[in-house]
């Protein structure tokens, strides 16, 4: 008995002891061999020898259980000990994180539609040549084709090279009124200064009966977005050409570098393109089965609205990871 509270007592770990537990509660251990004894005990002397055992082996499983609480303590302090975090070894004011410029830019834009009820839409970055194009407008020969533009893969599909499918697809699920736009990544063939293969849009649209929906509408809203963006800044619209819109424009703002005077950054002009828009062509909604319907669409590049807002001169910088622009938007 004294050498096998003695054994529990010694243990130093718990391995150790699970070592005693086996040799003295297990199946083959000390107190099965005393249990298996009682056969061989005179009958009259029985119940006095199994008393002797219980009292024993309860004695035994008290002392056990307890030095086993005491080594599972220790071994959680010496975890915590191991792995705590000495606090005294960091100072000095904290660093937040911030938003990446795009991302901010992007969520601003969307703040702005969702709250006159603009639903966001998404679609699939892997597009087939009807949403991608032909719903567009976009004849067979028309340069947005060209391999130098556009993504094909091998399967005849493409890298969507505008959000305008999400326009698509929407219409083809969606009976008039619409009122949407497709914030996401798109993909084109460029590099440069201003151009990078995957970059990001949103473009919106808006759909209604006949005679509802009119280019005064158009005007108002880009005008109000515009001033929510940039300030106070002067818009104004020039007739341009979109396969999927007539009549089209493209939309300037005053040079908000140069207050309208004429700068680099503007080429001496005193406006800067930000946009382009116009009313939706009767093939768009054709091509959707719309049919007594009038609608006017918008589209603009994320990262255009970012560099002009934080005054950035490389557009690649936006997706070079450098630490030292990051910081700059904390």
């Amino acid at each position: 008995m004294e050498s096998l509270e003695e054994k529990i007592k010694q243990a130093g770990d718990l391995k150790t002891l699970e070592t005693v537990r086996i040799e003295i509660f297990g199946k083959k251990g000390v107190l099965a061999a005393e249990f298996a004894k009682m056969k061989e005990v005179p009958n009259a002397e029985k119940k006095a020898f199994a008393q002797k055992l219980n009292i024993t082996k309860a004695k035994l499983t008290e002392l056990f259980d307890t030095k086993k609480m005491m080594l599972e303590a220790e071994a959680i302090q010496e975890m915590m000990a191991k792995d705590g975090v000495d606090v005294s070894m960091y100072h000095g004011k904290p660093v937040s994180g911030a938003l990446h410029p795009v991302v901010e830019t992007m969520n601003r834009i969307i703040d702005y539609f969702v709250a006159l009820n603009f639903s966001v839409e998404e679609g699939p970055l892997v597009e087939d040549d009807f949403h991608n194009f032909e719903a567009l407008n976009l004849p067979k020969h028309h340069p947005a084709r060209d391999m130098q533009d556009t993504f094909y893969l091998n399967d005849g599909m493409v890298l969507r090279t505008h959000t305008s499918p999400v326009q698509i697809r929407t219409m083809q699920k969606s009976k008039p009124p619409v009122r949407m736009i497709s914030p996401g990544s798109v993909f084109r063939r460029d590099f440069d200064l201003t151009h990078t293969p995957m970059f990001h849009q949103v473009e919106g649209l808006m759909v209604d009966a006949s005679g509802k929906i009119s280019f005064a509408n158009l005007k108002w809203i880009l005008e109000d977005f515009l001033k929510y963006m940039f300030g106070d800044v002067k818009v104004r619209f020039r007739p341009s050409f979109f396969p999927f819109t007539e009549p089209s424009t493209e939309v300037d703002i005053s040079c908000i570098f140069c207050k309208g005077e004429g700068c680099r950054v503007c080429s001496k002009t005193g406006w800067l393109e930000v946009l382009g828009s116009g009313m939706v062509d009767p093939n768009v909604f054709k091509a959707v089965g719309y049919e007594d319907v009038s609608g006017y669409a918008f589209g603009l590049g994320v990262e255009r609205f970012a560099m002009l807002i934080h005054q950035i001169g490389d557009l690649r910088s936006l997706f070079e990871g450098d630490v030292r622009l990051l910081e700059q938007f904390r």
